[in-house]
């Protein structure tokens, strides 16, 4: 009924259990590599870098650095910024804004320094576009 490679087998409740035979392992396989071959991977460049990551890497880390402190602080100001005129009528009716004012409240402050921070990520984004980090 199971074939030849199965075995039936009755515990003591009378339930018919299957008996699977075991596997045999898998040869256990270490593979080294030739010396020479180690030692032209080691000196194989996998990208040409440009004259600045070769003559100064610190400057193209600390323009990462720079992009990736941006970023988050991208992130944290939008998550600041409050809408006031949310919805249908915000839209249609516009903004009511009043340049008679000579100081901006909080929130055209935080708006002002988000444009900034968006500007500054973008510059170091194109300059490490250009770098190539």
């Amino acid at each position: 009924m199971f074939g030849s490679t199965f075995l039936a087998a009755a515990d003591a409740a009378g339930a018919v259990k299957a008996a699977v035979p075991a596997v045999p392992a898998a040869p256990k396989v270490t593979a080294t590599l030739n010396p020479e071959v180690l030692r032209q991977l080691g000196a194989f460049q996998f990208h040409n870098k440009t004259p600045l990551q070769t003559n100064a890497p610190w400057l193209t880390h600390t323009f990462a650095a720079l992009f990736l402190v941006l970023a988050v602080g991208l992130v944290l100001l939008l998550a600041c910024q409050t809408t006031k005129q949310e919805g249908l009528s915000g839209t249609l009716g516009g903004r009511v804004e009043s340049n008679y004012r000579p100081r901006l409240g909080f929130d055209q402050q935080l708006a002002r320094l988000t444009s900034y921070v968006a500007l500054g990520m973008v510059f170091f984004a194109v300059v490490l576009s250009i770098t190539g980090i």
